[in-house]
């Protein structure tokens, strides 16, 4: 490839991309459930018809909708990041381009007025011509420019040769660099195609029920988180589990309950809206531990603990695919960003299936 259209490519490449403290009291189970909801009736007063499901499968079936976007999101998230590595890299290299390609005209700047030189000289330096002077000491001085000469000439040369070598391969690296910036693109685009169909259907499924079948649904929701906070606590999970808190773990607790009550939103890190790796990982940056984004990354990267050891600020990872995470606070209890319409809470540690627990600072 043209060296001087593959340096150009790449500056029109960056140009376009330049346009482009202390726990709170937390509790260990929601208060008791109410009593069985009745199966909602066929037909309401209008005399519509509502979906044949019971509520309870309904229920399951929104859950299901949410968890997938949770996964879409946390797809979104990583190639959102990743996009944002490749951006900043193929910048830096698009900068080397362009101060390589200045040395390179600097070098050959250099090496043309040494031929002029030559040329002016009838080839010889001048310390060459002065060798041929009958003054000895006017003969060393000679001797000593030539080798100069030559050094420097060879200087020259070698650096015009590695920067170029240099040059070629900034351009290479902010081609395969672009390549991949625009497959996390594709990603993101087909993530977020994902997290806005499995949302609608989710919202299509809640609007067609009424409100006192919605308010029902609700506290099926919540009888459920109950039922698997009980079963949890349960089985001794938190048996002398009472460890306090690291100084980062505190701001991290501290940060995540200032929180509470803003809306969930995907992909968003804050300061008005989170979704769930946003409100983590954006806590414990305010406690100076900068930790992977997405919940996936979290549970693969963090330090993985046990259960019976963990402490408040660490973080509790659901679901089997790690597409969704909370912070634990104590007393069995987590803050979390639930899922779109609902808002950051606490909610009982236990409510969710557990997949494992990462420790931020280890």
């Amino acid at each position: 490839m043209n060296r001087r259209h593959v340096a150009a490519a790449a500056i029109t490449l960056v140009c376009a991309l330049t346009v482009l403290t202390a726990p709170v009291q937390a509790f260990a189970a929601p208060a008791p459930p109410s009593p069985s909801v009745t199966q909602p009736d066929t037909r309401s007063d209008s005399g519509s018809k509502t979906p044949k499901k019971s509520l309870e499968e309904v229920r399951e079936e929104i859950d299901a909708l949410y968890r997938k976007a949770g996964a879409a999101t946390d797809a979104y998230n990583l190639a959102e990041e990743r996009a944002k590595k490749q951006s900043d890299e193929i910048v830096k290299l698009a900068r080397a381009i362009v101060e390589g390609k200045a040395k390179i005209a600097e070098l050959k700047n250099q090496a043309g007025a040494q031929a002029r030189e030559q040329y002016r000289t009838g080839g010889l330096p001048p310390g060459a011509q002065l060798m041929l002077s009958d003054d000895p000491q006017l003969f060393l001085d000679g001797v000593n420019r030539v080798r100069e000469g030559q050094q420097a000439a060879q200087g020259v040369l070698g650096e015009l040769t590695r920067t170029q070598q240099d040059l070629e391969t900034y351009t290479q690296d902010a081609s395969i660099n672009w390549k991949k910036l625009e497959a996390n693109r594709l990603k993101q685009a087909e993530a977020k195609k994902k997290i806005n169909a499995q949302i609608a259907a989710a919202k299509k499924l809640e609007s067609q029920l009424e409100k006192k079948e919605r308010a029902r649904l609700l506290k099926l929701e919540k009888e459920a988180e109950y039922k698997l906070q009980t079963a949890w606590l349960s089985s001794g999970a938190l048996k002398d589990i009472n460890r306090e808190a690291s100084a980062n773990g505190k701001k991290a607790v501290a940060f995540a309950t200032a929180q509470i009550g803003k809306p969930y939103v995907w992909g968003a890190e804050g300061p008005g809206s989170y979704d769930c790796s946003g409100l983590t990982s954006q806590a414990w940056a305010a406690a100076g531990r900068p930790i992977p984004r997405t919940s996936q990354e979290q549970w693969r990267l963090l330090p993985r603990i046990a259960i019976k050891d963990m402490r408040p600020g660490d973080l509790i990872i659901y679901h089997g695919d790690a597409s969704h995470v909370g912070m634990y606070i104590g007393d069995g209890a987590i803050i979390h960003s639930p899922r779109p319409g609902r808002n950051v809470t606490v909610a009982g540690a236990g409510s969710m299936q557990i997949l494992g627990v990462v420790r931020p600072d280890k």
